[in-house]
């Protein structure tokens, strides 16, 4: 596991075809990066997976359930097909969290680079949101959604 090469190493998302590694701000790229490259070039010549199921895991939040209502429906296969590439051409990725129908939120999480890019929130608001609003008329907002940890995160990257 690359978090288990140093302290240093903060997070690791693994996309389709790359991988991001955010590193904290006391640790050197120069020491870092043989030893990530490292690691990464042995788990390759192993030849074992990376996920067990990667491709049932790859969208499972943007999944359609017969439970979904038309709006949800309408607004994960934006995120899939429209949104999650565009955002992965980026070095990162889009969780659906969920939809308030009373208010018209979405609640998304962003993930891999964009979680820690100070330009995460414009791309949530210009692109995302414009995009969700224009196809879906339901929708009068995006809203990011952090896990526990990930506000230090954000508000540190915004600070740089």
């Amino acid at each position: 596991c690359l978090l288990s090469i140093d302290p240093g190493i903060t997070r690791v998302f693994f996309g389709s075809d790359f991988i991001t590694v955010t590193k904290s701000e006391e640790a050197s790229w120069d020491f870092l990066k043989p030893e990530i490259f490292a690691a990464i070039m042995d788990f390759y010549a192993s030849g074992k997976p990376l996920f067990l199921d990667s491709n049932a895991a790859a969208s499972m939040d943007t999944a359609i359930h017969e439970d979904d209502s038309e709006i949800v429906a309408m607004i994960k296969e934006l995120l899939e097909t429209r949104i999650r590439p565009a955002v992965q051409d980026d070095g990162g990725d889009i969780e659906y969290r969920g939809f308030d129908p009373d208010t018209g939120i979405v609640k998304l999480k962003m993930q891999g680079a964009c979680s820690g890019c100070p330009s995460s929130s414009v791309t949530l608001k210009s692109g995302i949101e414009n995009m969700l609003m224009h196809y879906v008329p339901e929708v009068r907002g995006v809203e990011q959604e952090l896990d526990n940890g990930d506000e230090d995160t954000l508000l540190n990257s915004q600070m740089d």
